[in-house]
């Protein structure tokens, strides 16, 4: 008996949750208009209003029985500028989402940037400089996936209540926070040169938590002290463990608040700790802020002294966001300069975080002290940085800060992408 033959049946790829979707342009070059349209229909696109400034849009919008999926607005337009119709849209939640083109001074563009992570309801899915090319359209408009047909933004879950003061001490107790660890790659080599311990609370009932839901709390008490030692004791033992391992010679940054930097009594227990454990100076880095550094300065500088006397790295965190980060890293023995992300992430598309991003790496080859980048997320960024001869990259586009158990595991499986990140033109 003959068998009916299988048919072969493959699924189709699920369409971009913009097909077939309602747009309006704002634009007033019609040519410009006119090629932004042609873009969108490249992209199948339902139905593409049009609008020739901000005013007009807010008509088109406001006739319209629902918010439209996407507005894409020009930011110099007479009437109503880009920038007011921003705010209109996001006042009157008329769009879902929006990008915004401008052939202007990249700058201006960044306002827009700035005021979307001030504000998420603004939706806004990104920035692009004319002339707008279709790539780069389209990956502004993958991020839309998780949003479409919500005008709303998404409801935030809610937020934790603070820890006491009592809740903390007992977390303490029972050894409840713990260092996860973000790896330091060398740019030039691709290589693992060091880790900076990041706490987590590992909350019995909530989960791993961050730093936001406990480190407030703690600054300003005497529990900050058992905290930070408690945190450089696992370091310690992790440093041990890895050496048993046979991993290559790492540096582990810590963090020390305002309040360790400033006590002469919690330095001397530190250095103590350390002693005690038999792990060299040289491989721990105690990252400072501006901000803890000028809260007592005197204080902060006798103690920096010591710790490099010692052999201890120091790293000023953050650098670039203070108001006088230059000042401080020039009177203090700085070993390490973490150039802050505002600066890095975006430098290669944002030529004003590029000067600064400059500046910054100049600054710290001149002065003969590492540089260390935060924030890397992107190849282009990664590539921009290597060219400007930074030495230390740390960022999502490498790993994310991990238990201490999975940094061998990661080591195996990442070193071959690291080493072609390194060597990739």
């Amino acid at each position: 008996m003959p068998t009916t033959p299988a048919i072969a049946t493959a699924t189709a790829p699920a369409a971009p949750p913009w097909q077939g979707r309602r747009v309006l342009v704002v634009e007033d070059s019609v040519v410009q208009r006119g090629y932004l349209v042609g873009l969108l229909r490249q992209l199948d696109f339902g139905e593409i209003l049009e609008a020739g400034d901000g005013n007009e849009a807010l008509q088109v919008l406001e006739a319209q029985a629902a918010p439209l999926f996407l507005v894409l607005t020009d930011l110099e337009m007479p009437g109503m500028d880009g920038i007011e119709l921003t705010c209109q849209l996001r006042e009157r939640r008329l769009t879902e989402n929006l990008i915004v083109v401008s052939a202007r001074d990249p700058r201006l563009l960044e306002i827009i940037e700035n005021m979307a992570c001030e504000d998420a309801s603004l939706g806004l899915l990104g920035t692009l400089l004319k002339p707008v090319q279709l790539d780069a359209l389209s990956q502004l408009l993958c991020k839309a996936e998780g949003r479409a047909g919500d005008c709303a933004p998404a409801a935030a879950p809610p937020p934790l209540a603070p820890a006491s003061l009592e809740e903390l001490a007992q977390a303490l107790a029972r050894r409840e926070f713990a260092p996860f660890f973000q790896p330091k790659v060398a740019m030039h080599s691709g290589q693992l040169k060091g880790v900076e311990a990041l706490a987590r609370w590992r909350h019995p009932q909530r989960g791993t938590l961050a730093p936001p839901h406990f480190i407030e709390a703690l600054e300003g008490t005497p529990l900050m002290a058992d905290f930070t030692l408690a945190m450089v004791r696992q370091v310690l033992e992790q440093i041990l463990g890895w050496q048993r391992h046979g991993l290559p010679p790492l540096t582990v940054s810590v963090n020390l608040s305002a309040d360790n930097l400033a006590d002469r009594g919690f330095i001397d227990r530190l250095m103590a700790q350390v002693a005690a454990a038999g792990v060299a100076p040289a491989a721990l880095v105690w990252e400072v802020t501006e901000t803890s550094v000028m809260r007592q300065l005197s204080q902060a500088l006798t103690n920096m002294g010591r710790l490099r006397l010692a052999g201890y790295g120091l790293a000023m965190d953050d650098f670039g966001i203070g108001y006088s980060s230059m000042q401080q890293f020039a009177r203090c023995p700085f070993t390490e300069l973490k150039i802050d992300r505002a600066f890095v992430n975006g430098a290669a598309q944002w030529p004003n975080r590029h000067m600064v991003l400059k500046s910054a790496l100049e600054l710290g080859q001149s002065l003969g002290v590492a540089t260390v980048a935060e924030g890397v997320e992107t190849v282009d960024d990664w590539k921009l940085l290597r060219d400007l001869g930074c030495d230390l990259a740390q960022g999502y586009l490498l790993a994310k800060p991990m238990p201490a158990e999975a940094l061998v595991g990661w080591i195996r499986q990442d070193r071959r992408r690291l080493r072609a990140l390194a060597d990739e033109e």
